[in-house]
């Protein structure tokens, strides 16, 4: 046989090989089929192992049944962790805004999952606002701001007539709305479902700790500041979070924290309890509903207050910021002992109130109306006596 039609013969059996291994795998389920896919009710997003312990190891459920590794979330945390039914999974997706926003993003567009049904529930510790409550509180928000998306000067450099360092974008002094938007300034989340979550976590008995009572009532001497409500007992709060990748700690920026708040919500907003990655996880979700991936109307975002955003009487910001956060065991705690209500809560009724989205009667989503609605929190969008701010 000459080696042309030796060629030949070859290269027929390798064409007759491929077409059959063709007809095999046309014959194989697809694994990333609809029919395959992970469906999860509800998806669990931390930031750091610690904040995520509270879930795992319980006797509610098993959260590590089953460990999927994917290619692209935190090094330090790769794999999801799921329950055996896979209705509840968990992804930790380490501290900051970057890597909240990367990991979040993997996970979205990882073809293993389907979250078009999945309420997710963003959970963790921050330091609370003592005008708010007290230190073992947990916290619900219906708005998630980004303070930190502003123009900054050293607080020591800043003119007289100013009462903080930061600028809204596109304004020359503080206290001005911003008129150079990013998106992510302000989102606001579905009031219907945080107030049917509410009433599930307050079914939980919140614990308390001689420490922390005692850490609490040395706020009593700030009634000045309106401090009262940090010597309250932990509990179940509606307010709202302000998130930045610094640690901000301290009473002028507080108040900043504070006032910038009511400025972008149009007074709607109360600040009350810091994080870092919030923002980052909400414009991924809000960006992953846009291609109809997730529905931004099952998202909550739950904080426990670990620690005070400022200093007791006779301390000093230092002190505050760089010793013992007494309460932060007791706020992981309480974080637990509530979502736990939260999550059976959406289980046992899921036919009944949750398969289909629970109904927003308020506006959801960001300050440029992403998802093609009118913010209610821009100026002149609320009756405010005909003034805007």
């Amino acid at each position: 046989m000459s080696s042309r039609k030796l060629d030949s013969c070859i290269f027929a059996l390798l064409l007759l090989l491929l077409l059959l291994s063709l007809a095999v795998l046309l014959t194989l389920p697809n694994p990333f089929s609809n029919s395959t896919k992970i469906v999860p009710k509800i998806f669990l997003i931390n930031s750091s192992p610690s904040e995520a312990s509270t879930w795992e190891s319980i006797p509610d459920f098993n959260l590590l049944a089953h460990n999927i590794t994917l290619s692209g979330p935190s090094s330090l945390s790769p794999s999801v962790h799921c329950t055996s039914d896979n209705s509840i999974c968990q992804l930790i997706t380490g501290k900051g805004a970057i890597n909240a926003a990367i990991s979040t993003t993997t996970l979205l567009l990882s073809p293993l999952f389907d979250f078009r049904q999945t309420y997710f529930i963003l959970s963790g510790v921050g330091r609370i606002n003592p005008r708010i409550g007290g230190i073992g509180s947990v916290t619900f928000a219906r708005f998630v701001i980004q303070p930190s998306l502003q123009y900054e000067m050293d607080a020591r450099e800043i003119p007289e007539n100013f009462t903080t360092g930061y600028v809204p974008l596109g304004s020359k002094e503080p206290g001005v709305y911003p008129s150079e938007m990013q998106g992510t300034e302000v989102f606001e989340l579905n009031d219907a479902l945080r107030s049917i979550v509410v009433g599930y976590a307050r079914t939980a008995e919140l614990q308390d700790s001689d420490e922390t009572k005692a850490y609490r009532k040395s706020y009593a001497d700030r009634w000045d500041l309106s401090y009262g409500n940090a010597v309250s007992a932990p509990g179940v709060l509606e307010c709202d979070v302000a998130t930045s990748d610094t640690f901000v700690v301290g009473h002028l920026l507080g108040e900043a924290w504070e006032n910038y708040t009511a400025l972008v919500t149009e007074g709607q907003g109360v600040y009350c309890v810091t994080a870092h990655e919030d923002s980052a996880v909400l414009e991924v979700l809000l960006r992953a509903n846009v291609q109809s991936l997730v529905e931004f109307g099952r998202v909550v975002v739950m904080r426990a207050g670990g620690d005070y955003d400022r200093p007791p009487p006779g301390a000093s910001v230092v002190e505050s910021l760089l010793g013992k956060d007494v309460g932060y065991p007791l706020a992981l705690r309480n974080m637990y002992l509530t979502g736990m209500q939260v999550v059976k809560g959406i289980l046992d009724n899921w036919d009944s109130e949750f398969k289909n989205v629970v109904t927003a009667e308020n506006y959801i989503g960001d300050i440029v109306g992403s998802l093609g609605e009118k913010p209610d929190f821009r100026p002149g969008s609320v009756d405010n006596g005909g003034e805007t701010s």
